[in-house]
């Protein structure tokens, strides 16, 4: 595994780059970073050139003013695709990295050979009214509140990102030294701000979202991944929309699915 730093659309992108064969590129989520694909690399890279970078404003990644909402961040992946030389990929996105994996395919198909969605939702597609009948998670209002959030964690991220890390595995945790990067990753004012910068450009997402769905389909063969809590939700949402559409739901498997059953992920992963 070689990390490196790749200037493209117009940032520092930090990523991890191994392995041969057709380029298969993974978006991580919140709190993570490109490590959160530590367990699944090793498989994918016996056959693929696997690029994991840590998305704008995370990990070691630039930490910009904007620019955090998913049409950018589509921007931002295929710009490093183009950097590293690759004309196209398998595209896999989690959590935020699942709407720019989405638009990217939407928008520019010929760049995305297979695309892999999990545990998220698609701005304000039809499908997900079940899951949000509640309202959406109560940390989506909190993180969207300019300035409040990091003012209000700073000091306190480990006890924070530690929540979620134990929530996403159902209580078993992930390893420490995958927990301490990651909780290192999210400390400080300036990255609690980039990090909820992601939710507060999700208005300006769903409105790209909804614009690229109104002007074309998704054609590529996409496989929706639901676990808990988003379960199948993301799979009502791409079926209107989506003409090649295989959809799994990964039985006791919480929301980090990569790091809490990477065992089931990646047959689904590498399939067709």
């Amino acid at each position: 595994m070689r990390e490196q730093r790749v200037r493209a659309n117009g940032i520092d992108i930090s990523v991890a780059v191994t392995g041969q064969g057709p380029a298969f590129l993974l978006l991580h989520g919140f709190p993570q970073t490109w490590r959160l694909w530590t367990a699944v690399i090793p498989q994918l890279a016996r056959y693929h050139r696997v690029i994991a970078p840590d998305l704008r404003g995370l990990g070691a990644t630039t930490r910009t003013a904007g620019g955090y909402d998913a049409g950018t961040l589509a921007a931002d992946a295929e710009a490093l695709l183009d950097a590293l030389g690759e004309p196209e990929a398998t595209v896999a996105g989690i959590d935020a990295g699942a709407p720019p994996a989405f638009l990217l395919a939407v928008r520019r198909p010929e760049r995305v050979r297979r695309l892999v969605l999990m545990e998220s939702l698609l701005g304000r597609l039809p499908g997900a009214e079940d899951f949000l009948a509640g309202g959406p998670p109560w940390w989506f209002g909190f993180h969207a509140v300019p300035a409040l959030a990091e003012t209000v964690l700073a000091g306190h991220e480990a006890d924070y990102i530690g929540w979620f890390l134990d929530a996403g595995t159902r209580g078993r945790g992930v390893p420490p030294a995958i927990r301490d990067h990651f909780v290192a990753a999210y400390t400080g004012r300036d990255a609690l701000r980039s990090a909820f910068g992601h939710y507060r450009a999700m208005p300006e997402s769903a409105a790209q979202i909804a614009d690229a769905t109104a002007a074309a389909r998704l054609t590529v063969p996409t496989v929706a991944i639901g676990a808990h809590p988003v379960g199948d939700a993301l799979a009502r949402q791409l079926g209107p929309v989506t003409d090649d559409l295989t959809t799994h739901l990964v039985e006791d498997c919480g929301h980090i699915i990569p790091l809490d059953r990477p065992d089931a992920l990646v047959p689904l992963l590498v399939a067709g």
